[in-house]
Formats: structure tokens, sequence, C-alpha cells
């Protein structure tokens, strides 16, 4: 693809993906990739668009309908789909060790890092600003304490994994 093309077509391309992506459900980086694909694949064949202007507004219409087309057709899992990776009872038992492990060396950590580290371990997924909220410290601290904390820790577990 020449530059120029690149660059005579980027902002209109970039104006039409951005009016046409929401929608078709979809980001507009999306549908700027799938353009430019269909524009490499076009030149690739020897077969450049007579009017690129033209050709490029309907590619992003194309596109945004094959967009909508899809997700009418995809559906969403009801739930999170099965884990198909082969744990068996076994590894399952394993990692509910490492857990527990893990938490009994959390618990031995010195000062606020059982609290900060919990905070961070927690399946709740909280942000900075909802830790540094529950433990009563500046978010602009939390990064640095969090990194005293995990030294502690892997100071604290080292022997464990040493062990095993």
């Amino acid at each position: 693809m020449t530059p120029d093309l690149v660059t005579a077509l980027g902002p209109l391309l970039t104006a039409e993906a951005s009016a046409e992506a929401y929608a078709a459900g979809t980001e507009p980086s999306d549908l700027e990739q799938a353009v430019w694909l269909r524009l490499l694949e076009r030149l690739d064949a020897d077969d450049p668009p007579l009017d690129p202007q033209g050709w490029l507004r309907r590619a992003v219409r194309s596109e945004a309908r094959r967009t909508r087309r899809t997700r009418r057709l995809e559906r969403p899992y009801a739930g999170e789909p099965v884990d198909d990776c082969g744990r068996d009872p076994e590894q399952l038992a394993l990692a509910a060790a490492r857990g527990r492990a893990l938490r009994a060396a959390v618990r031995r950590l010195p000062g606020r890092c059982p609290r900060l580290i919990e905070a961070l371990l927690s399946p709740q997924d909280l942000t900075y600003r909802e830790i540094a909220g529950e433990l009563g410290m500046s978010q602009g601290s939390l990064g640095p304490e969090r990194s005293r904390c995990l030294g502690c820790l892997r100071r604290l577990l080292a022997p464990e994994v040493a062990a095993h």
C-alpha cells in the first residue's frame, strides 16, 4: 500500500468508521482494521479501486453490516464457559493447597501488609482507589507499600517453595 494512499484515506476512514461503529455494535478501530485489510487484499490482487474515497465509504458500510449480522447470530454464554483445561481432582486439590499456603503466609506478614494483600487478592477485584479508602491510606502510597509487602511475602515463601 502506498504511503500516499494511507495518508489520503486515513482521516476519511477514521471519520467513517467512527460514524458507523456505534450502530454496528463494535469499536471504530475494529472497523478501520477490517477496511484496511480489505484494501490490502484488493491491492495485492492488483485491483486498486478507481474511486478510493467512494470505495472506502462503501467498504466501511459493508463491514458494519457484516458486523451487525454476526452480532445478531452470536449469543453470549449464560454463565462462564466450561473450563476444559483438564483439571482433575488432584490438580484442584494442589491448587487449593497452594492457595491455603499463600493465605497463611499473608497472615504472617507485618503491619498492614496482610490487609493490603488480602484486598489485592479479593475476588471483588477492587480498584486501587477502593483499596486505599478501605485501608485509610493515600492512593499514591499504595504502590510502594504493595511492593514492600510483596517483597516480604517473597521472603516468607522462599523457604517453603525451596522445600517442595
